[in-house]
């Protein structure tokens, strides 16, 4: 199916992102920045950066990395200012819901919950703004780890598979394509109410959602690199890449730098040379690798340096990445003099971290700490992944960047707690709970998540002080 963009008509397949079509049919320059004119093109795929804002059928600030492609759609570039049209011609449905349970994200641990919520007996609804249930795990193409509970052995779009089919067979409700605009507080005949906007074909649909308990498992952003020229189209975050190759199918580039080795990192390392792309190199700043060996391997193998201690100092180019300029770094992290490396790229990806997509909790009221053994701010949560809002819970990364294993145990244990506190089901939504944080307990044992045990310690201790709850 086809669409306009800049007069030009543009083929796009069903269910892909406009930014995808776009991509995939040469255009790399998506906007640009309002104060230096620097141009934007694709960087995280998922909705949460700015740089693929267009104006879409005379709206302007839409996502078009998370818009489907429709026939006949016009897509304009918006220059530097988003102004909304004189007499725009929108179609608003308006819809109230109530249930016992919202949830907002798709993910692990947004899955999982719903699940967990709905076959403890309660009237589940999910929300998601993408157009596919999933969250992160409809683009891992790798097997996971660990044992046959944590689906060892199966590849990550279809343990979104299995999780989706199950929640379906729950009879939980979900909506994709929607987006939380903002919480309201208490409402008329609940404990909270959260206000969503819904795309459909012909429109939108305004959702005015009541419910006496929320799970936020709104994952996470990529960390970006503050170095001259990270701004350039060929900059992509490890997900958006990710993107491009294991959902749409489009090669990201030719030439690539891998910056940072955590597992992300190394395992999109190698699947870009699935993918036909040659790797030049991957450095991390760190002298030994964050990520586990056998995936250094696969690249080590395939002739990809993997340097250590090193960093870049630039990128270059015009309107796209031309080259990289990399450097070793000192003990202190600092560029040494003399050690430059020129490197011919046109693809840098950036995989050096994550944060919580928090702001859905912090616009709500919760508190929150700065754990430093999770390296950033985390919204204070106890146990039983309850916030310091009544009612409020999270799971996954919004609470602390792990793994997909321990954001799905996460969203059990929220979701067992809430039909605990409501009364449905209580001896199975125990046993539920104590399975779930004992497995939990496990994996956090490790040597890789020792320090997110320890953070989520500090963090039950200080919900305890909010709460004026003794030890």
């Amino acid at each position: 199916m086809g669409f306009r963009f800049e007069r030009e008509w543009v083929e796009g397949y069903e269910a892909e992102s406009i930014a995808a079509a776009l991509f995939a049919s040469g255009v790399r320059i998506f906007g640009r920045s309002k104060r230096f004119d620097h141009a934007k093109g694709w960087f995280c795929g998922i909705g949460k950066c700015s740089s693929c804002l267009m104006r879409v059928d005379g709206i302007p600030n839409i996502r078009t990395c998370v818009t489907p492609v429709k026939k006949g759609t016009i897509v304009e570039l918006q220059g530097k200012k988003g102004t909304l049209p004189e007499q725009p011609e929108i179609e608003v449905e308006r819809h109230e819901e109530q249930v016992h349970v919202l949830i907002i994200g798709s993910g692990p641990a947004g899955l999982e919950a719903g699940i967990t919520a709905s076959k403890l007996g309660l009237n589940t609804l999910i929300i998601d703004e993408n157009p596919k249930l999933g969250g992160q795990l409809i683009k891992q193409s790798h097997k996971f780890f660990g044992s046959k509970k944590e689906y060892a052995g199966i590849r990550g779009f279809e343990i979104a598979n299995l999780l989706v089919a199950e929640l379906k067979d729950y009879g939980a409700k979900y909506l994709t394509n929607t987006s939380t605009i903002g919480y309201f507080g208490r409402g008329e005949v609940s404990r909270h109410k959260y206000l969503a906007v819904q795309k459909l074909a012909g429109g939108y649909k305004l959702w005015e959602i009541n419910t006496d308990n929320i799970v936020v498992t709104s994952g996470a952003h990529e960390n970006h690199l503050s170095v001259p020229g990270n701004y350039l189209p060929g900059v992509y975050s490890a997900g958006g890449v990710q993107t491009l190759m294991n959902v749409f199918g489009i090669k990201p580039g030719n030439r690539a730098l891998v910056v940072g080795s955590g597992n992300v990192g190394l395992i999109i390392g190698y699947q870009l040379l699935q993918a036909g792309v040659e790797v030049r190199a991957l450095i991390e700043m760190m002298p030994k690798l964050g990520g586990y060996l056998v995936h250094a391997s696969k690249l080590a193998r395939h002739g990809v340096p993997i340097l250590l201690k090193h960093t870049i100092r630039e990128i270059k180019g015009d309107e796209h990445v031309s080259s990289v300029t990399i450097t070793e770094v000192d003990e202190n992290g600092q560029s040494m003099e003399g050690t430059e490396q020129e490197l011919d790229v046109d693809l840098v990806l950036i995989a050096v971290g994550l944060s919580g997509s928090s702001e859905v909790l912090l616009q709500a009221g919760c508190e929150q700490m700065y754990v430093k053994e999770m390296k950033g701010w985390i919204p204070v949560h106890n146990q039983d992944m309850e916030t310091t809002i009544d009612g409020i819970y999270l799971a996954g990364d919004v609470g602390g960047i792990a793994e997909a294993s321990t954001a799905m145990l996460e969203g059990m244990i929220a979701a067992a707690s809430i039909a605990e506190n409501e009364g449905s089901r209580i001896d199975e939504a125990k046993k539920i709970k104590a399975q779930a944080q004992s497995e939990l307990d496990r994996l956090r044992a490790s040597t890789f998540l020792k320090t997110v045990a320890a953070g989520k310690k500090r963090c039950n201790q200080k919900w305890k002080e909010v709460n004026g709850i003794e030890n």
